[in-house]
């Protein structure tokens, strides 16, 4: 049995989520929120297989049951493991194959399945939830009339949607299409607090990206790298917050909400303030009753989790510190610094998450990938660790070349895209983190299900 009791329900704090499969019944994959002594690193055995009183909701927690029973992760883990160099590694990983798939939290959905997928799509979730992703995102923003939607910026709905297309809500938005001109390229912006929920719902899903030498609106739309697709581009369905949380948990699976930035002035039209943001966030959950264990609240902006942590408590214990000081010299050094992670943690935020390459560093004596001085001391400060992102850089062949964010603390040795395996690979044994965000979830899931990882905190080494 895999299961690792995860939470203690009465006296004691919830502890981290428990959405991926932990035990097969039958053919069910069933995984049950269990009763747990928190300060004992065993727990209890006792589960909790019936569903009990609730002090906050109404409906109570109970066993959670992926909906997904027939994993398919494609083509693409097994291409990344036959482009690796001979290793026990490879070998490891080759031996999985044949071996059946379930769902795991490890793998986190990054927008949905955007390597392939419209992001923030009801067809991206449910392409993520195929791949066995246990945890599924939606970046949230809100409209005109306040009401929550999942865009993975405020203003990106000229770049990830078909709204120039459309005269009367191009009209809207608060920079209208300016073709392209001489050495000027093409511009917009389109923000979800331009227009109304009933327009944003209007408006179809695209692959995010646009052509910088339009003359046209129409033609702006078009621009998507040439590594993804636009096979499913045919109108992705947008969602509501409150939409995503009805399809996630039809799936039996876990959500991560990141309070996105505001790009317009907060109080938005001088009275949403961005307390209430965040409120509402937490608000839709207990609306639609989905107990917090299932909950990973995000944000960039350390003062939004700490308010979940103070306000919402049950939802803070699992809010996930997103960190972006890295990515400066100055704000590297500071991000990494002993003290500055124990300043984290003294706030009780339990989770930081910076992007992967900040985690990892060469070590030039062997070439290997090994764990930054930043993870090292996220984890002495107690901190755990989630990552993103995964499968947004296309070719690995070219990452150096290209100064790609995602790999720049490791341009010297990534070739080729086999590679990609050796990365997640250090991430989850080295670094030992507890999930990662990938663009097609797929590719953790495969080495997630191959090295028996559950994902949040059902995996006893990294507790």
């Amino acid at each position: 049995m895999l299961l690792r009791p995860l939470l203690a329900f009465c006296s004691t704090a919830f502890a981290l989520a428990a959405a991926a499969p932990a035990a097969i019944q039958g053919d069910q994959q069933t995984l049950v929120l269990a009763r747990a002594d928190a300060n004992s690193t065993a727990g209890s055995t006792a589960l909790a297989t019936e569903r009990g009183p609730s002090k906050v909701f109404s409906v109570p927690p109970s066993i959670i049951v992926p909906k997904v029973k027939n994993v398919q992760v494609g083509e693409r883990p097994y291409f990344l493991v036959s482009n690796m160099t001979d290793s026990p590694l490879k070998k490891r990983l080759e031996s999985c194959s044949e071996d059946p798939l379930r769902v795991t939290q490890f793998s986190i959905s990054h927008r949905g399945a955007a390597l392939q997928f419209p992001e923030h799509t009801v067809q991206g979730v449910h392409a993520a939830a195929r791949q066995g992703a246990g945890v599924i995102e939606c970046d949230a923003s809100f409209t005109k009339d306040r009401k929550l939607v999942c865009r993975h910026s405020q203003c990106d709905l000229h770049t990830s949607t078909n709204i120039l297309a459309i005269p009367e809500l191009a009209a809207k938005c608060n920079q209208t299409f300016v073709p392209a001109s001489g050495n000027k390229p093409a511009s917009a912006q389109c923000c979800t607090s331009d227009i109304t929920l009933a327009e944003f719902k209007s408006l179809c899903g695209k692959q995010d990206g646009f052509n910088a030498s339009a003359t046209r609106p129409e033609d702006f739309l078009y621009g998507t790298p040439a590594w993804r697709t636009e096979l499913y581009d045919t109108c992705g369905e947008l969602m509501t917050h409150q939409d995503y949380i009805r399809e996630v948990d039809a799936l039996g699976l876990s959500f991560t909400t990141e309070a996105k930035a505001p790009v317009v002035a907060m109080p938005f039209q001088g009275e949403y303030t961005q307390d209430e943001f965040l409120d509402q966030i937490v608000d839709e959950f207990k609306q639609a009753n989905v107990h917090p264990s299932r909950v990973w609240l995000q944000s960039f902006r350390l003062s939004d989790v700490v308010y979940w942590v103070q306000k919402h408590p049950d939802f803070g214990r699992q809010a996930i510190f997103l960190d972006e000081r890295t990515d400066t010299p100055e704000g590297l050094v500071n991000a990494t610094a002993l003290s500055t992670m124990q300043s984290i943690a003294a706030q009780g935020v339990q989770i930081i998450a910076p992007a992967f390459p900040w985690l990892l560093t060469v070590d030039n004596a062997t070439n290997e990938i090994v764990p930054s001085e930043y993870a090292k001391n996220a984890k002495e400060a107690g901190l755990k660790i989630i990552t993103w992102s995964l499968e947004r850089s296309g070719p690995l062949a070219k990452v150096a070349s290209g100064k790609d964010y995602y790999y720049t603390t490791l341009w010297s040795v990534i070739k080729s895209d086999g590679q990609l395996m050796d990365v997640v690979h250090a991430l989850a044994s080295k670094v030992k983190v507890l999930g990662m965000f990938s663009d097609w979830p797929a590719t953790v899931t495969y080495y997630a299900n191959c090295f028996g990882l559950l994902g949040g905190y059902q995996d006893p080494d990294r507790n």
